[in-house]
């Protein structure tokens, strides 16, 4: 006689997450889609447009040139941040006191506010006062991150990689510290090269950790606002004005409501679509 299973009641510990996900995200979401098929013009007055702010978002110059400075930006850092945080992981002490000193230091700029990191940079930057633009332009590096596009776009760049390649370095050392001695070992007794022991080892290793720091890094970086803001304010001109930039420029500075909520969704959309190609192709991989 097969003993029937105990009635659970875990589901019941989930009811408040459900509700505080659905008041935090369901809720806000709907409205948002409200208001991107609506036209008002005051005294809370709403007329339906359907899928025209839609249609004006998707074909508006402005959009796309925003959307290619978001992908350039985020493609960048990608490229950046994933191998040099693989490289200090691997040059990190794996026992001893150094290895406590290597980590704290790793965590620091994790644990700095985004608007602080914009506004440290925003004074250390400066071309006449802060210590690194004063210090190209001593060297007769003309740098003015306030004047010049490539100077604001060099400096955006180096403020994410400060700031974030802690956080793929601690993924990568906590891949590494996951392999058994035992490993290395045998991979001495063959004789094998350090690039073998990094291909066919390390890095096989380290593979689930990558993922999750891809898509952690990707989902930052394309919604990225805080630091970029605070750091350029999109400019000079339009030059680091990137995608989350110009939407709040629409939504709170024009107030164009209808074509701020259908250029939210679309955002939304892309983040969600890059995010699942990226996790379907990297655990396709890892399954073969």
């Amino acid at each position: 006689m097969n003993e029937k299973a105990p009635y659970q009641k875990g589901w019941i510990f989930v009811i408040p997450v459900v509700a505080l996900v659905a008041f935090n995200a369901v809720i806000p979401l709907m409205t948002v889609v409200n208001y991107s098929v609506q036209e008002t013009f005051g005294n809370n007055i709403f007329f339906f447009e359907g899928i025209k702010w839609f249609q004006a978002v998707l074909t508006s110059d402005r959009f796309h040139a925003a959307l290619g400075r978001q992908l350039a930006f985020t493609a960048t850092i990608l490229a950046i941040e994933l191998p040099l945080g693989v490289a200090i992981a691997l040059a990190m002490p794996r026992k001893g006191p150094w290895l406590s000193v290597c980590l704290v230091l790793m965590a620091l700029p994790l644990l700095i506010p985004w608007n602080v990191v914009g506004a440290m940079w925003n004074i250390f930057a400066l071309p006449d006062i802060g210590l690194l633009g004063k210090t190209l332009n001593n060297l007769s590096i003309n740098y003015n991150y306030t004047q010049q596009p490539a100077a604001a776009w060099v400096t955006l760049i180096a403020m994410d990689v400060w700031h974030w390649t802690s956080l793929v370095v601690l993924l990568a050392f906590a891949g590494l510290s996951s392999i058994p001695d035992a490993y290395y070992q045998a991979a001495k007794i063959d004789g094998a090269s350090p690039y073998a022991v990094f291909r066919y080892i390390q890095l096989p290793k380290m593979r689930r950790v990558l993922t999750i720091a891809v898509l952690l890094r990707f989902m930052d970086s394309f919604m990225i606002y805080t630091e970029p803001f605070v750091l350029t304010g999109g400019g000079p001109g339009n030059a680091t004005t990137l995608l989350s930039i110009d939407l709040v420029k629409v939504a709170l500075g024009q107030f164009d409501l209808g074509p701020a909520a259908a250029m939210s969704i679309i955002y939304f959309l892309i983040v969600l679509l890059v995010s699942w190609v990226f996790y379907t192709v990297m655990t396709r991989k890892e399954e073969a």
